[in-house]
């Protein structure tokens, strides 16, 4: 051992050995100091939002626009101009390219209403002191709102936002699809549903794809009026064919090519719906002679709102609602509005809400973790009964195991970061460090308390011995996942929450397991055991 190490351990010792003296001293003090530690920290851990995954930043801005579904290419392309001149005004832009419409491979469905911005930005530290990314999207959905009315936008990034669709089936980060037989009434409902959804905090990019708008020229024809002129519906569907849609008169042969020729009735004949209804209908008098009697007479014709769109999933007709997160935990705002939901929108029989998305993972992830954990605890149950043989060694080891998750909440709490799968994998590493952890302690105790000694002197002496090989395996793993703890860079928000868990974990959980643990298990080791385990090694002696 070099100079500096015997340094700091000696100094580790003069702070450590009459803590340690006084907690076993005062088993109950410390104990009920233990209580309210883990009380503490699982009261903040209560208080901790759930997402499925921390965001990524990508350093650019995916922006959709959906402008009405009944828009054509050439009304859009002022929007789309007016839109990347908007984005050009803020510095922190590199540049813009735009997408109207669908691409030409057709490989994203999309109309003229659709429009796409990817927004490149310039290196954060290059931004105004300050001056955030929220704070750019807050700016120009301000801007957006006063200068583009009636147009949908949302926010998201070039690969987030591929992942999004892909979750959510819809072009959003998040989506509730409301699921029944009428478009009319799924419009509705989803009117209210958004109405409660707008007074959520947290809730942003809200937005419905809705799928009526298109004007349908109906025609339905009276067979009874029909029949009395020897017509029947078939024979009026072809008139009104060839009359709107045209007919193939003729066949036109240029070499090895045919061409048909298709003939209909003049724009101006058309376009009107009174010139529609005085469409002439052919039919036979009882005399032989051809007679012509209007449309109008033969069926009802009216101009109605239609479907422009139609959602199905499952062969079930639905209509989405897109929606993000900011400033707030997925689950917390998800939860809120799913109860506003149900206490102010009535669903009719027939008709359901489903919530899909990063929400839908989140909850499928929990779902799985539900299994994943007591799983692995008893795995590791199984080890330690294997390795002592004996029920309450075993539950011994396990007693700085709540410490250690204790320290992982407290963490993500002080950092503002909510709980997620990154965290919960941290959470499942700190399992098996801090089970080591006990395993050397009790071994230890019975090696002392074999030589005849009290369980309070032989815990002090055990634990005193195995310090040093406790602090070596825990602080190292929480020296080396500090940089990624306090990482801010490009791509670090993944591995945050798991690096925060664990060291919190592994700084907060060894101060415990060594000062409050040895006391718990005084109070139930026993002072000569019948067979001592045999140790797997001398830990102390690899310092």
């Amino acid at each position: 051992m070099s100079e500096v190490e015997t340094v700091v351990v000696r100094g580790l010792r003069v702070v450590y050995t009459p803590v340690l003296r006084w907690s076993l001293h005062n088993r109950k003090v410390t104990t009920a100091i233990g209580v309210l530690v883990l009380g503490f920290s699982l009261f903040l851990g209560s208080r901790l939002g759930s997402e499925f995954l921390p965001t990524l930043e990508e350093g650019n801005l995916w922006i959709r626009a959906t402008m009405p579904p009944t828009i054509s290419l050439e009304a859009g392309m002022p929007v789309v101009s007016k839109i990347r001149e908007i984005l050009l005004r803020h510095p922190e832009v590199r540049t813009v390219t735009s997408q109207h419409g669908r691409p030409d491979d057709g490989s994203d469905a999309a109309g003229f209403f659709n429009a796409e911005f990817f927004v490149p930005l310039k290196p954060f530290d290059e931004w105004p002191r300050g001056y955030t990314k929220a704070n750019l999207i807050d700016d120009l959905q301000a801007e957006f709102a006063q200068e583009l009315i009636g147009i949908d936008f949302n926010f998201s990034q070039y690969i987030q936002d591929n992942v999004e669709e892909g979750l959510s089936g819809v072009k959003g980060a998040n989506s509730v699809k409301i699921i029944g037989p009428n478009l009319a009434t799924l419009e509705k409902i989803a009117r209210a549903v958004m109405a409660e959804m707008e007074k959520v905090q947290g809730v942003t990019d809200l937005g419905a794809f809705w799928v009526l708008g298109q004007p349908n020229l109906n025609i339905k024809v009276d067979r009874t009026k029909a029949a009395r002129y020897g017509l029947s519906v078939n024979d009026i569907n072809t008139v009104v064919q060839a009359a709107l849609g045209g007919a193939t008169a003729t066949t036109l042969l240029e070499a090895e090519r045919q061409f048909g020729v298709v003939v209909r009735l003049a724009p101006q004949y058309r376009n009107n719906i009174d010139f529609v209804r005085n469409i002439k209908v052919g039919y036979q008098t009882p005399a032989g002679f051809n007679a012509y009697i209007p449309l109008s007479e033969l069926a009802s014709i009216s101009l109605d709102t239609g479907a422009s769109y139609i959602f199905r999933e499952r062969s079930q007709r639905f209509v989405p609602i897109k929606f993000s997160v900011r400033g707030r935990d997925l689950a917390g705002a998800v939860a809120e509005a799913q109860e506003r939901i149900a206490r102010s929108v009535k669903l009719p029989t027939g008709y359901r809400i489903d919530w899909a998305g990063e929400f839908e993972w989140l909850q499928q992830a929990k779902k799985r973790l539900a299994i994943i954990l007591p799983v692995t605890f008893l795995f590791i149950i199984v080890l330690l009964y294997g390795l002592f043989n004996s029920w309450r060694d075993t539950a011994l080891a396990l007693l700085g195991l709540p410490f250690a998750i204790s320290g992982g909440l407290v963490a993500l709490y002080v950092t503002g970061l909510d709980f997620s799968i990154s965290a919960a994998i941290g959470f499942i590493s700190l399992m098996g460090v801090s089970v080591m952890s006990g395993i050397l302690i009790i071994n230890a105790y019975y090696r002392v308390a074999a030589g005849g000694m009290a369980p309070v002197d032989a815990m002090f002496h055990a634990v005193g011995e195995q310090m040093r090989p406790i602090l070596m395996m825990t602080l190292s793993a929480c020296i080396g996942l500090l940089p990624a703890a306090i990482s801010t860079g490009i791509g670090s928000q993944v591995q945050r929450p798991l690096a925060t868990v664990i060291v919190g974990g592994m700084l907060i959980g060894p101060i415990m397991l060594l000062v409050v643990v040895p006391a718990l298990q005084t109070l139930f080791l026993r002072a000569r055991p019948q067979t001592a385990p045999q140790p797997p090694a001398e830990p102390a002696q690899t310092v």
